[in-house]
């Protein structure tokens, strides 16, 4: 019964090893396992499954280890020294087309939905917030980035660029950067062949800075503002150095985030270990947004740990227990800012994975066009809904979660609103999509050194 409902929630796509797969129900081949994460309050499902006894429930012996930045990160799942990690979305997905480094990754769980925000250096803040409505005595949100262009502008006179930071090529701080100034009439600048610095044709530079340098480096003046997850922008904040502007979900509502990935081979020879790490991750994300919240506060006193995320309580439970600092003085209720479990967080939608690669090809590190059916195909490679159900069904069957928390779908969201532009996303119309964005590559375009060329 198990393995035909969960068939059926892959919209009847799945291969005969994803089949095998769906019916484990055994003792771990590897009980013994070191995943890797970065401090972020978002490997909060890694840090839970281990301090809480999911992992151990489920006969695993899970070792977690912080890891330097991203690029370190998966060249350690790549490389098997991690059989496992909190991963940006966009890396296992630009690692299995072949974009900086070719490995077959796969995506079986979604870790959460929000996360992020977008950070301006206090320089900056002071000259958009004169011209700012405001309602109710507060700036109205979200904040624009068309607010930003007088500044960028003057920047661009002086001859000076306008420096931003994000933490990843591919990740969604990245896109959600770039979706943003985009949305606000800003070039972010495209990527060319070979070319990890996506500065063509910009009127804002973005750099790479690891999540936990964010603070220092926009201190140090290196770069005017960030996109990050928390808890640096709340740190930036405490320490009176920035103003976070916009969270992502006023971006895109209810925004996919990270991701839990490991490789596909290792999903392959150890199946049975495979569903046990993804039945405790799907525990403690449940643990997670329990009772609206009502666990949040002791979440935030295990992710202070140094051995985790290290931040002070303080700065994690600013944004991790409902409620958004923007700046002192502004602190709005935000229940969903951080969401595990509730509105399907955690089943990796194949829509989500084609919205990643709609954004690669916008920016130019897909050089060239792709038909829709390229976009579905690498999705369903990458994300794994099927793995994520052997697991979640498995959960339903022992009445450890509700039934109605896994969604009946083929997959697909359907077409989504919610962004800041008022696009609306069709994950099965993926060219259509990009082809409503008056800033971004259209069909037939490509970028050269010297700009975008084609029609």
């Amino acid at each position: 019964m198990l393995a035909s409902v969960a068939l059926a929630g892959c919209g009847g796509d799945a291969t005969s090893e994803a089949a095998a797969a769906i019916s484990v129900d055994g003792q771990p081949e590897k009980p013994n396992l070191k995943l890797g994460f970065i401090k972020l309050t978002d490997m909060a499902p890694l840090a839970i499954a281990k301090e809480k006894g999911f992992f151990a429930e489920e006969g695993l012996n899970v070792t977690l280890e912080p890891q330097a930045n991203w690029k370190v990160l998966l060249d350690g799942v790549i490389g098997g020294q991690l059989d496992g990690a909190h991963m940006l979305a966009g890396q296992p997905i630009a690692a299995t087309i072949g974009y900086g480094t070719k490995a077959d990754l796969i995506a079986p769980l979604s870790l959460d939905l929000n996360g992020n925000a977008i950070t301006l250096s206090n320089k900056v803040w002071s000259q958009i917030k004169p011209s700012l409505p405001t309602e109710g005595g507060r700036i109205r949100h979200p904040v624009s980035a068309s607010a930003l262009k007088p500044v960028v502008d003057s920047y661009a006179q002086q001859g000076k660029p306008f420096n931003m930071g994000m933490v990843f090529p591919v990740s969604t701080h990245n896109y959600e950067l770039r979706y943003w100034l985009a949305a606000g009439g800003l070039n972010p600048g495209y990527y060319t062949d070979g070319d990890v610095s996506g500065t063509v044709d910009a009127d804002v530079k973005l750099s790479v800075t690891p999540p936990p340098q964010m603070p220092a480096t926009l201190e140090a003046g290196t770069i005017e503002g960030y996109s990050v997850g928390e808890p640096w922008n709340q740190a930036a904040v405490q320490k009176s150095i920035g103003v976070p502007v916009i969270t992502d979900d006023e971006i895109w509502h209810d925004n996919p985030e990270k991701v839990f990935s490991i490789r596909k081979d290792f999903a392959e020879q150890y199946p049975a270990t495979t569903a046990a790490m993804l039945r405790a991750i799907i525990k403690a994300q449940q643990w997670l947004d329990a009772d609206h919240g009502a666990n949040r506060a002791e979440a935030v006193k295990i992710l202070a740990q140094p051995n985790y995320v290290g931040a002070d309580e303080e700065v994690i439970a600013a944004s991790m227990t409902g409620k958004f600092t923007f700046e002192k003085g502004d602190t709005r209720d935000a229940k969903g800012f951080n969401i595990f479990f509730d509105k399907y967080a955690g089943y990796p939608y194949y829509s989500d994975a084609i919205w990643y690669l709609t954004q690669m090809r916008r920016w130019g590190q897909i050089p060239q066009d792709q038909t829709d059916e390229w976009y579905i195909e690498k999705a369903k490679s990458v994300y794994r809904p099927d793995l994520y159900l052997a697991a979640a069904n498995k959960l339903v069957a022992d009445g450890v979660i509700p039934a109605a928390s896994i969604p009946q779908t083929d997959g697909f969201r359907g077409e989504q609103s919610g962004f800041i532009d008022n696009i609306s996303f069709d994950g099965s119309q993926p060219n259509a999509y990009l082809a409503k964005f008056p800033i971004g590559l259209k069909q037939g375009q490509r970028v050269a050194a010297s700009g975008v060329t084609g029609q």
